[in-house]
């Protein structure tokens, strides 16, 4: 680990002069952002806007520096989400911003909470405020950008940084990320750590920053400590240094965060502890030098911050761990419930006079002529980056043309679909690319990967290339389109989100696709939810799903997971119950994939042997086209009666015993008709359309649920009932929704289903009740 440090006294031409103002700027610009949303702008509701004014000032000094001496067009920043308007008041001095944007701070189609790609007026490279999420993203950047380069070409190099407060070190994500084996080859990657010492609450006590470096260098970062400014590390060499430094050293957090707060008197008595070197070096000092001493933090000193940036190793990962103090150059600076707390408008008056600037004219830019202004033009120039012309994606087929007999599960047809894609479309399977956790083979991806192979940044061998019993060929090369992940969903989605925003980064789509058991979608949820929201576009796929995985019982069942696919924004959900659905269903969403307005897509699949001649695909052209268009929007009738007294609205697995306990309906003298869901989130979406909430096509509505054919209604699923709930108010009929509900038991499919009320007898039994009451 290496400690940087300014070490030589400021000389008398100070040559940071220009950044030191634009540094102030920032910081008053910053902190005025704020404040004009909270104590100026009219507020009616009386709701307090917030926003972050000493978060934002603990890195005013790293992003001044960063941006104004050593960023490059090619280079790509995530923003720590509460330094938002740090971001927003650089960009505005480079000419990105206009000038009524600052006063929107929060406001309903102005600057939002926290830096946003897709939400955002001015550039922002990652969207952040999912604490851990935006920290990690350039990480899976750097890996999206390296893929696109060794592939198709055209995303260049550039390093990624990554802006994080030091509370942000404790989620979970960060260190799965870190520890991701891939990562330790990506010299690009740059993190810089706000080390202000600071939660939301209070002061943290034992930071414990030795080991958070010891953990980084074990990762195989090159760590770079900048702890003390220029002010610091000249008293440490004069008499009592030494022992000055190591009382600093070892004080505890809430004490130094307590000195930040004391008068100079206070610091006399306190700061020595006893020690004699240190109460006399001191005392040689007058009160103003004294208290910015203690103040002298190295995430604070430019040129500290300058020889840190200047050090990077780009053979490795690197971060840098910047001493700060939380709200520097506030009046709340150091405070241990600073956190939101928001200057009164006396104390900006107060910062405005300390740092030279009209509070009357807040948003004043630094004249053209001037040092600063001439500073900011330069490094608008230096920044400015290329257009990139977005390549379409080659054309997919709507259907390849296959009708699948025999017995297949959903899951195995996923893999089936991507090979004939490599064949019917080539070009456009070019551009897949797929990541699991781990479990390829077990999700059936095998085939696939035996064709494409598995991506590297090199070529390795295959030391079982020759061994006749390999059945999964793991053939890792630069040109490969399977990426393999360790077991952490986290770094799956996380990565999705970056492949599919290829598309607007470098104006290469790709068609990404992540496959990962489904009980563990919701671990992903966060990251990829996330990675939607900033413009990620990518297929995610859940299988094997539900109790139909009997054996595994409880601990692996996914009974939310089918609401989340109506619930999340951004995202179309399928739960195929056929092979030939799967297919269309895949097609439909890649096609989504890549470009402007495009949609991500959740696949629910199973791996569950059906006889797929239980689709009754209609053998007609016309006929054809019809079930297809159906399936992709959101349902199909597998079965119709003349005269039915009750519909069975099924998904997924479990339309086979929708089958049986129509046949046997029919038996007993209530004829039922069958439907098979693909999309219950495509069909709530048209039935608000229908009642006028949202704009979406209805006409499956019409011809899957005719009001001439509206029966009483049982909904079976294997997952929540509600998923599938509403269907009963399409036309407005008694219902009855069957699904699960519990945790489940090991046993057998058919054991489990019955404890679950979805086997064939327990449909039967809801559509007579149904039907007669």
């Amino acid at each position: 680990m290496t400690s940087i440090a300014a070490v030589q006294p400021r000389p008398q031409t100070d040559p940071w002069g220009a950044l030191r103002e634009v540094e102030r700027q920032v910081l008053w610009l910053s902190t005025a952002i704020v404040h004009e949303a909270n104590r100026v702008r009219p507020n009616q509701s009386g709701l307090k806007v917030g926003g972050h004014q000493t978060s934002s000032a603990s890195m005013v000094s790293m992003m001044t520096s960063l941006w104004f001496r050593h960023l490059r067009p090619q280079d790509r920043v995530s923003v720590k989400p509460h330094a938002s308007p740090v971001l927003h008041a650089i960009n505005y001095l480079l000419g990105e911003l206009s000038e009524e944007y600052l006063a929107t701070l929060r406001a309903f189609g102005g600057l939002q909470s926290y830096p946003s790609r897709s939400k955002d007026p001015d550039p922002v490279d990652y969207s952040t405020g999912s604490v851990g999420i935006g920290a990690t993203a350039p990480i899976w950047g750097a890996l999206a950008r390296r893929y696109i380069e060794a592939t198709v070409g055209g995303a260049g190099t550039g390093r990624q940084y990554s802006l994080l407060g030091d509370a942000e070190l404790d989620e979970g994500a960060v260190w799965e990320a870190i520890l991701e084996p891939s990562v330790a080859e990506l010299g690009e990657i740059v993190w810089v750590v706000d080390l202000n010492r600071q939660s939301l609450d209070r002061v943290v006590p034992n930071i414990a920053a030795g080991r958070l470096q010891g953990m980084f260098a074990s990762a195989g970062w090159q760590v770079l400590t900048v702890k003390y400014g220029h002010l610091l590390e000249e008293l440490f060499t004069r008499p009592g240094g030494n022992e000055l430094r190591t009382r600093i050293d070892q004080m505890p957090n809430p004490e130094y965060q307590r000195l930040l707060r004391c008068t100079p008197i206070q610091l006399r008595e306190r700061l020595p502890a006893g020690s004699a070197p240190v109460a006399a070096l001191i005392s040689e000092l007058d009160d103003q030098t004294l208290a910015a001493a203690i103040r002298n933090l190295g995430g604070h000193d430019l040129a500290a911050l300058d020889q840190a940036y200047t050090s990077i190793d780009d053979t490795r990962p690197t971060v840098i761990v910047a001493y700060t103090i939380k709200g520097y150059g506030l009046p709340t600076q150091g405070h241990p419930q600073n956190h939101s707390a928001l200057l009164t408008t006396e104390q900006m008056q107060q910062l405005a006079s300390q740092l030279g600037t009209d509070p009357d004219h807040p948003w004043s830019r630094f004249a053209p002529g001037s040092d600063a202004g001439r500073l900011c033009a330069a490094t608008a120039r230096r920044l400015r980056r290329p257009a990139y012309h977005l390549r379409p994606v080659p054309a997919l087929p709507a259907d390849i043309g296959r009708t699948p007999s025999g017995t297949a599960s959903t899951q195995a047809a996923l893999g089936r679909a991507l090979l004939d894609l490599t064949r019917e479309a080539p070009e456009a399977a070019r551009r897949v690319v797929t990541v699991s956790p781990d479990v390829s083979s077990s999700t059936n991806l095998g085939g696939w990967i035996n064709k494409v192979g598995v991506w590297s940044a090199g070529d390795r061998v295959d030391w079982f290339a020759d061994d006749t019993e390999t059945v999964l060929h793991w053939r890792e090369k630069p040109t490969g389109q399977h990426i393999e992940l360790g077991i952490a969903e986290t770094n799956l989605a996380g990565l999705l989100g970056e492949l599919g925003a290829t598309w607007s980064r470098w104006g290469q789509p790709l068609l990404p696709i992540g496959v990962l058991y489904d009980p563990f979608v919701e671990r992903a949820l966060e990251p990829w939810s996330f990675g939607i929201y900033a413009g990620g576009q990518s297929i995610l796929v859940g299988t094997p799903s539900g109790v139909t995985l009997a054996p595994e019982g409880g601990a692996h069942q996914s009974i939310t997971t089918p609401s989340i696919g109506i619930e999340q924004p951004g995202c179309t959900s399928y739960e195929p119950a056929f092979a030939i659905d799967v297919e269309w269903a895949l097609l439909a969403c890649l096609a989504q994939l890549g470009k402007p307005g495009g949609t991500s897509a959740y696949l629910r699949l199973s791996t569950r042997p059906v006889d797929q001649t239980l689709a009754n695909v209609p053998p007609d052209p016309a006929g054809r086209e019809r079930r297809r268009r159906q399936v992709v929007a959101g349902a199909y009738c597998l079965r119709r009666t003349p005269k039915p007294q009750v519909t069975i609205a099924a998904m997924g697995a479990i339309v086979p015993e929708a089958l049986t306990a129509a046949e046997r309906l029919d038996a007993a003298g209530t004829p039922a008709d069958v439907i098979c869901v693909t999309s219950p989130g495509l069909l709530f979406k048209s039935l608000l359309a229908r009642q006028g909430h949202t704009e979406a096509p209805t006409w499956i509505l019409d011809q899957v649920f005719p009001t001439s054919r509206a029966t009483p209604l049982v909904t079976v699923l294997d997952g929540h009932p509600h998923t599938l709930a509403f269907l009963a108010t399409i036309n407005r009929v008694p219902s009855t929704c069957l699904g699960v509900t519990r945790f489940g038991q090991s046993g057998s499919l058919e054991d489990v289903y019955r404890y679950h009320g979805i086997d064939a007898d327990s449909i039967v039994r809801a559509g007579l009740d149904v039907a007669t009451g």
